[in-house]
């Protein structure tokens, strides 16, 4: 059986063109790499051809394109083999919907209401404009509804296998309800002139059979549909008769037909525009075709998470992750129940607790929400503290005047981020906020004291307080925690300090309702139900809100050091000092067992291309020179009245920083990923181009100024400069990587390896971090590489592939070695002192009597001067104090020397930036003599 805990997980996307036999052919890779548990994305069948998984069309079908049940069997068969475990990433929060695959949606297009899984969705059903009746609108038309009408793009069929109708927009199914047959048979036989044969005969005595109100009932209904299937003849006829709902030139009467055939749906069909303003079921974000899901009913629960139990009942399965935890209704009750149904399908395989973590990503200081069960988040707030603790905050205020020098509107980042939330406030995500205001309107028009109060009043003073909430979500459902209070009374008293009008009481009532405080016992005059049901939504909001506004469009505007514009991470957030670091990692050991990650599928860039710009501050000046030359150089590239701004094109100078090719010869693949992810960055900020309305010149000048830039023929003097930068970069970088991974493997959590990044990791957003990984490459690497501690890169970027996999490998070894002070042991910082103190970081992880001493060097730019290609660690003075620790024998590293209760830092480190150091701890009365120490093997 492999470890309840895991020691260390390795995240694979699962596609069609990785599939579960692919991921069985890793396996003895990834045992032979030190890896406990294979961490897989979504396994349940999802829409065809998806590259993620995360668009699931059924939960209770293995996804065919994977394997289905067969290649399922054959990576569970060689995981157990190997005695290693599966992870799966799981989706509570939404489904994928639209076109014609989830049988789920499909019958609520057909019956509304009354569906049994309209249940599942969640609808607000009532809130249609210009629609007398309840529906859905479904924003899939790519023109307006009247030309995509008169066009004839939407189109009545019949399946004749089925013997249903529906409406046909491309690959959109849009299903007739059943009550309107009879009308439409009625028409087509007419149409077809074909009353006098026997099929229309049986067809017109079917439709004279359902004319009433109602039929049939959804009982009836197969009954009816299998006897249309069953008409000789039937199908001919319906076809010929179709022509009279399909608009032609001359014939407005057909387009009539098939509109007034639409009015009368369970749904409106609509510009994929509408979306921002009129839609009226949750989302994923603003995602159309993933559509939130009510986890929190109970029958969708158990639908959802039928199969998922059976596999861990089966022992499948040794853990879970929680996509998009605060998309749900009660992230709390969700996690009690989950834990429940867990417990009982795993009681008869083990007694260890069944590992589950959450993606949950914390803002600054926020602690992890209590979600009984859950070990954790996913690492998003580890790889802040990570990176904070390794970029050199000495070099910001340089960056700083950098920034303002290049950009025009270098507003400090809180402001910026206020001003995206508004921005998605009133377009991407106007639709959610304006059902949230009529909820608020509602519950003020319930009480004289507030009816008063406006539709448009509220809708600002609401939107006032959401663009300065600090966290993702709150999570009230009944008491309010005193962290939630907190949040919400400073975002209020912000908001009401911003306020102008007369009516700055509205903030007392949206306090009392954001608190629940205005339905509390012994307090009357509003409806307790529609409160509660109006934080549960706000909450559903804020998060997405957080998203769209800071990590797709303030992180995009704001280029001081796109390093930390990071998801879980903030360009307004300060370096971490060594005692800062600690602390944090102290209060973060409060969930031992959560994930350290440094990189994901959702991360911005790849880890290590990360680290090389974070390397720009410990060169801050360096840097600044450089790019204004850069500039000087690039300046005849630029479309005159066109672009790009200075802005960009310093994003692109970090980019490419990040992203340069180890050889240093970027290719025509390497320009193509540029490109694409310039454009994606430019619609992601939202200024000079958007996904909604992308600026085509402006995104071709860019592509334009990249591809001259990186064009030998026409940047020679340019690619010369920038290449002997980037080398630099490149290896400070690797410093940082190395330094990264160490702490990964070693700070209390599960370290988490993203595919591929056991070398070097020089991706771009998604999708180029989705590109396929060459593993057989891998494998072969890891079967070749010699035994003994890594050296430090050469100028061979084969040997420097290798550094970090060989560093990888080792400290994953050690962790395995040493399985129960990583899974179960204390944090103790260590003290450094020294005039290069600041250049460590020191901490023992301790249990019982066994320790290891951990030591991480950063910001080492000043020992890389003078053409080094990689810093000399003897000229390090500074002394790492061993308090009630006694060295014994260096795992990674260099040597250790005499005094016992210290270890000098340029004796242990070398050759690369980290090393470790088995210890005893000892008490003042410890009378055992002192061991001898031993070099490393």
């Amino acid at each position: 059986m492999p470890p309840a805990i895991p020691l260390a997980t390795y995240r694979l996307q699962l596609s069609a063109a990785c599939d579960f036999d692919a991921a069985a052919r890793l396996v003895p890779y990834l045992k032979a790499l030190g890896i406990s548990h294979l961490y897989v994305s979504p396994i349940l069948t999802a829409r065809k051809g998806s590259r993620h998984g995360y668009d699931i069309v059924d939960h209770n079908q293995l996804n065919p394109e994977l394997g289905g049940a067969a290649g399922f069997e054959t990576l569970s068969a060689a995981l157990r083999a190997a005695d290693i475990g599966l992870l799966v990433d799981i989706v509570p929060n939404h489904m994928g919907v639209g076109y014609a695959d989830n049988a789920w949606w499909l019958d609520v297009l057909e019956w509304g209401p009354r569906s049994p899984h309209a249940a599942s969705f969640d609808i607000e059903w009532t809130t249609l404009p210009f629609r007398a009746s309840s529906g859905v609108l479904l924003p899939i038309l790519g023109a307006s509804y009247g030309t995509a009408l008169e066009q004839g793009d939407l189109k009545l069929r019949f399946d004749a296998a089925e013997g249903s109708f529906s409406i046909w927009y491309f690959d959109h199914r849009l299903p007739v309800r059943p009550d309107r047959y009879a009308d439409i048979l009625a028409t087509v036989v007419a149409a077809a002139k074909a009353e006098r044969e026997p099929a229309g005969r049986t067809l017109l005595d079917l439709a004279e059979h359902h004319r009433a109100p109602g039929t049939p009932t959804r009982e009836a209904a197969p009954a009816l549909k299998a006897a249309l299937a069953a008409v000789a003849g039937g199908a001919a006829v319906i076809e010929r008769g179709l022509a009279a709902y399909r608009p032609t030139a001359g014939h407005p009467a057909r387009t009539q037909r098939l509109h007034r055939l639409l009015e009368r749906q369970h749904y409106r069909v609509a510009n994929w525009r509408m979306a921002f303003t009129d839609i009226n079921y949750r989302r994923f974000f603003d995602i159309n075709d993933l559509a939130g899901l009510r986890t929190e009913d109970p029958t969708t629960f158990a639908d959802t998470h039928r199969l998922i139990a059976r596999l861990i009942a089966e022992g499948h399965i040794h853990g879970l992750r929680l996509d998009h935890i605060d998309g749900l209704a009660d992230p709390v009750q969700y996690a009690r129940r989950l834990g429940r149904l867990v417990r009982s399908a795993h009681a008869g395989r083990s007694r260890a607790p069944f590992y589950i973590v959450a993606e949950k990503i914390l803002a600054e200081d926020e602690a992890m929400p209590p979600l009984p069960g859950v070990a954790g988040t996913t690492g998003y707030d580890a790889l802040d503290l990570i990176q904070r603790a390794l970029v050199n905050g000495e070099g910001f205020a340089t960056l700083d005047t950098l920034h303002r020098a290049m950009t025009a509107n270098a507003a400090p980042f809180p402001d910026m981020a206020r001003e995206a939330k508004a921005l998605v406030l009133d377009s991407i995500l106007a639709s959610e906020f304006v059902v949230l205001v009529h909820l608020l309107a509602r519950i003020a028009a319930g009480h004289w004291k507030t009816r008063d109060f406006t539709f448009e009043r509220l809708k600002a003073a609401l939107r006032a307080v959401i663009v300065r909430f600090p966290v993702y979500r709150t999570y009230i459902a009944g008491a309010v925690s005193a962290a939630d209070r907190a949040c919400i009374l400073n975002a209020i008293e912000e908001a009401r300090a911003s306020w102008f009008g007369p009516d700055a009481e509205i903030f007392d009532v949206l306090r009392g309702v954001l608190t629940l405080d205005i339905v509390a016992a012994g307090r009357s005059g509003y409806s307790r139900a529609r409160v509660r049901h109006f934080v549960t939504k706000l909450q559903q909001l804020t998060g997405p809100v957080m998203a769209k506004a800071v990590e797709d469009t303030a992180f995009y505007r704001h280029h001081r050091l796109l390093a930390l514009n990071e998801v879980g991470s903030g360009p307004d957030r300060p370096a971490l000092p060594a005692p800062a670091f600690h602390d944090a990692v102290k209060a973060r050991a409060t969930y031992p067992h959560a994930m350290t990650a440094t990189a994901t599928h959702d991360t911005k860039r790849g880890e290590d291309a990360r680290m090389r710009i974070l390397a720009l501050a410990d060169i801050a000046g360096d840097w600044a020179v450089a790019v204004r030359h850069w500039r000087s150089l690039n300046a005849r590239l630029v479309e005159p009245g066109v672009g790009p701004t200075p802005a960009h094109e310093y994003m692109l100078y970090q980019a490419l920083i990040g992203a340069w090719p180890a050889d240093g010869a970027p290719d025509g693949t390497f320009l193509d990923r540029m490109q694409t992810y310039a454009v994606k960055a430019l619609r992601e900020g939202k200024a000079e181009s958007s996904w909604a309305m992308p600026n085509a010149r402006y995104e071709a000048a860019t592509a334009a100024f990249l591809a001259g830039m990186l064009d030998p023929a026409q940047s020679a003097a340019f690619l010369d400069r920038f290449a002997a930068f980037a080398a630099r970069t490149a290896r400070l970088g690797a410093l940082n990587s190395l330094a990264q991974l160490a702490l990964k493997a070693t700070l209390p959590g599960v370290p988490d390896f993203y595919q591929g990044t056991e070398t070097w990791d020089l991706s771009l957003v998604d999708p180029d971090n989705r590109r396929p990984v060459e593993f057989g490459q891998l494998a072969d690497l890891l079967q070749a590489m010699p035994g003994g501690p890594p050296a430090a890169p050469s100028a061979d970027p084969r040997l420097d592939r290798r550094t970090k996999f060989v560093a990888t490998r080792q400290l994953l070894a050690w962790r395995a070695e040493r399985a129960a002070i990583y899974t179960s042991g204390a944090y103790q910082p260590l003290a450094v002192s020294g005039p290069d103190a600041g250049h460590l970081i020191a901490f023992a992880r301790t249990l019982r009597r066994a320790a290891d001493i951990v030591v991480v060097a950063r910001h080492l730019a000043a020992f890389t001067d003078g053409g080094r290609l990689w810093p000399d660690f003897k000229q390090l003075k500074a002394t790492i104090h061993c308090e009630g620790l006694l060295p014994q024998r260096v795992v990674l590293g260099g040597t250790v020397t005499a005094p016992r209760d210290a270890i000098a830092a340029n004796a242990l480190l070398g050759p690369l930036p980290f090393a470790v150091v088995t210890a005893l701890r000892v008490g003042e009365a410890a009378s055992e003599p002192a061991p001898p120490l031993a070099l490393p093997a």
